[in-house]
This record gives C-alpha cells, structure tokens and sequence, in this order.
C-alpha cells in the first residue's frame, strides 16, 4: 500500500488498470486524483466518466457501461467516487465484479474517504487492492510535519533552517491545506535555491493569521461561541483586517444555504459532499449547523455580510469589527 504523497504518477510510465485512493487527508486525495487525471491525460486517456455512488446509485449501470467501455477504440478514465467510504452489499458484489473483470482500454479509479478497519477488511475493498493500486492518503502530523514541509519545499526548489521549520510546522499543524497554501507562497516570493529562514517562515505564517481564519468556521459551525469570541479577540488584536474573515463567513453560509437547497430537493449530504467542498469535519459540522442556524436565518446573515461588506468600503456608517463579531457570535449561539 502506497502513499499517496508519493509525488504523483509519472506520465512516462504507463498507467496501471486500476487504483483506489482512500484516506483522511482531504488535500492528499485531492492531489493524488490530479495527478492520476494529469498522467491519464498525456498518456491518451482523453474520455473521462464519472460516478457518484450515493444511496441511490444504480450499480447494474455502472456494470453494463464499464462492460461495454472494451468495445470502444478510445481510451478511457473511469473514476467512481463512494463519498460515504460504504457500497453497501450491491456495491461491494458489484465492486469485486469489477475488479475481477476490468475494461480494456480503461484506467478505473476508486476514490473513497477515510476507512474503518472494517471497511479496509471487507471483500469488496480486498478484491480492488488485489486487482490494482492502492493510495492511501495518510495524515500527516506530528513528527512527520516537518519533513512533508521539507520535502514540499524542495520539490520548489526551496530548502529551510531548522528553527524556521519547526515554527512552520507548529504554526500549520492540524491544516495541511494552510502548509501548502503557505509553501506555494514562499515559492512565488523567494528565486529558486534560497534558503527560507526564521524571518522568512515568521512573514509566512503570520499571513496565515496563525491559521485562526480557519479555525474559525469550524467554531462558529459547532456552535461553540466562547472560542469564536477567543479567535475573534485574538484576530482583532493583531491587527487583522475584517475583509478576509468576512469573504470566508460569507462563503460557508452560502455554502450551507446551498446544503439547505440540495436536501429539499431529496438530495444526501453525501452526494453534494464534493460539489460543496464538505471534506473533513464540514462533513459533520455543516449538517449540524444548518438544522441548528436554519435557512432563514442563514439568509439574514448573508444579507448582514453585504452590509459590513458596504462598512469596510465606506459605503455606509458603522463599525465593521463590532459588526463582524455580533454577525459570527450570533451564528455560534
């Protein structure tokens, strides 16, 4: 079993039949499916079809378009995505049946969330890895922080001191996103070869707001309103600028009105999990916080958005962080 921080697929090596990428690092599966349609792509696989397996998916279907996909001279990218990481006992028969019998013609990739050992262990997840690749997209915490930082660094061409990673390391932990959105940054500012010291990470990591910015949904979506009113207090105090924070606030609450559209239409959280970016702990959290907050309300607080929107333009009177804290605060009650 693979990682799937591995550096990706070589597009000179031809591609396997089949993989399965699983795990509970949302940026590593993202990016270990990039590459995978990266390396598809250059190597002829110009057709893509996808699936999402959700509760009312029609497996037979999948079977009988994957059958018929040999019939075809066009080389093809199949991917199936099962957002709840749970087939189900159709899914799984029709899974080994795959498996057992992959297209021609046709790299298969079956793209899954974090699994219980359970899931790991049933038949049908034991008939993929034994027919293809598996990627597992490991967290990457503690100890081996410091090196995936390292390691992203220098594929830049960028190599870092000692203390500076270790204050990079404890400033993004727990956010890999905000690591790699802190290391692309460093790449655009520093010419290749140079060597990121401690003033360089300290300028870096600061922009991050020391990653409170992305604390803070989660806060506010958990309803836990003492530690909004700690992250809000500790933003202000530094110095941060609202505008940020406001286009993130205003983002989620579209996101859960959005949420709120697709389960009136009959639709799962887990079949929009991908289309609303619900990777994670939104997973869990959005859900609760749109049966808590409800639609109404979420629709107010955009209309509030607009406002302090106007306030830090200088459209129109008031105090734009007073504001701010009394719209979030309110979202976590």
């Amino acid at each position: 079993m693979a990682a799937a921080d591995t550096g990706g697929f070589s597009p000179d090596q031809p591609l396997k039949s089949l993989y399965v990428i699983h795990g509970e690092e949302d940026l590593l599966r993202v990016e270990a499916l990039d590459n995978l349609r990266a390396a598809a792509k250059k190597q002829g696989y110009l057709n893509r079809e996808v699936y999402t397996a959700d509760n009312s998916f029609d497996w037979n279907e999948l079977l009988q378009s994957a059958g018929s996909m040999g019939l075809f001279a066009d080389l093809k990218l199949l991917e199936i995505h099962i957002p709840s990481g749970k087939p189900g006992k159709n899914g799984g028969d029709a899974l080994q049946t795959l498996a057992a019998r992959l297209p021609e013609d046709t790299v298969t990739v079956v793209v899954l969330p974090k699994l219980e050992r359970a899931q790991t262990q049933a038949k049908w997840f034991a008939s993929l890895a034994a027919h293809g690749v598996v990627l597992e997209a490991k967290a990457v915490t503690g100890a081996a922080l410091p090196q995936w930082i390292r390691s992203r660094l220098n594929r830049l061409n960028l190599d870092i001191e000692a203390d500076a990673l270790a204050l990079f390391a404890e400033r993004v932990e727990g956010n890999l996103l905000a690591a790699k959105q802190e290391i692309d940054k460093l790449a655009l500012l520093h010419p290749a070869g140079h060597l990121v010291d401690l003033a360089d990470a300290e300028a870096a990591v600061a922009n991050v707001a020391r990653f409170d910015v992305f604390q803070l949904a989660g806060a506010w979506m958990g309803a836990d309103a003492p530690r909004v009113a700690r992250l809000l207090d500790s933003l202000e105090a530094e110095g941060e600028e609202p505008v940020l924070l406001l286009w993130a606030v205003a983002e989620d609450v579209r996101t859960l009105i959005r949420l709120a559209a697709a389960l009136k239409q009959g639709q799962s959280v887990q079949a929009v999990r991908n289309s609303l970016r619900l990777w994670g702990e939104r997973q869990t959290l959005a859900p609760a916080a749109l049966k808590r907050i409800g639609a109404a309300r979420l629709i107010e607080a955009l209309q509030t958005c607009a406002r302090i929107d106007r306030i830090i333009k200088g459209a129109e009177a008031g105090n734009a962080w007073s504001e701010f804290k009394q719209l979030v605060t309110g979202l976590a009650r």
